[in-house]
């Protein structure tokens, strides 16, 4: 069995983290790193991660997520943050940065940038947030691999209010919107009531079809 697998199968949704324990810098480094290298529709990169480890800013969110104790308790809380509208701005300082560190233009990547500049713009601003937030959704898929590949412990978090979020980290303007929380760190040796559970997922068989 690959270490990717054997990890994947080692993390779950950690319930309980032990709040003495902090994750140490390099591995933080290397699941944001990998979060900054997921692909994005476009190469747009469409959201940003905040890494939260102010105990009183977190002590502020955790009654918007539920009273989660992951919120206050963990090591460092991620919080997946999506632009609120594409812009002209924004795509064109994508694609400019592109050129920059490239080198050079290509006429094929500058038709691209028209293209999306003549369509993004002009879409109404809760479908363009919907479109980034998905981007975001990818990111995290890469930051639950990543974690997990160095047996940091993680739990992605829908149970929260965006709005009031956004209000105690200032991201409206930011030309931002809450999608996601992730708390990092390390299981509590005790009183996790899903850490000794067995993993539940459909068969190889009933969740993957092949087209030939």
């Amino acid at each position: 069995m690959s270490d990717v697998i054997s990890n994947l199968q080692w993390r779950y949704a950690t319930k309980k983290f032990d709040p003495s324990r902090t994750v140490e810098q390099e591995k933080l480094d290397t699941i944001l790193e990998a979060i900054r290298l997921t692909a994005t529709s476009s190469g747009l990169q469409p959201y940003e991660v905040l890494v939260i480890t102010n105990k009183e800013i977190r002590e502020q969110i955790k009654p918007h997520a539920w009273n989660q104790d992951q919120i206050t308790d963990c090591s460092h809380l991620l919080v997946f943050a999506a632009w609120d509208n594409y812009t002209a701005d924004r795509i064109n300082h994508m694609f400019d940065l592109t050129n920059e560190i490239r080198g050079f233009k290509n006429e094929g990547w500058e038709n691209y940038r028209a293209m999306l500049l003549g369509i993004y713009p002009q879409r109404d601003a809760e479908t363009n947030y919907q479109h980034a937030a998905r981007q975001a959704y990818i990111g995290l898929g890469s930051a639950l691999i990543a974690a997990a590949e160095a047996r940091v412990d993680s739990t992605p978090m829908e149970g929260f209010t965006p709005e009031k979020v956004d209000e105690i980290l200032g991201l409206k303007e930011k030309g931002l919107r809450s999608v996601i929380l992730l708390p990092l760190g390390y299981r509590a040796e005790e009183g996790d009531w899903l850490v000794n559970l067995q993993k539940v997922r459909r068969s190889h068989d009933g969740f993957i079809t092949e087209v030939k």
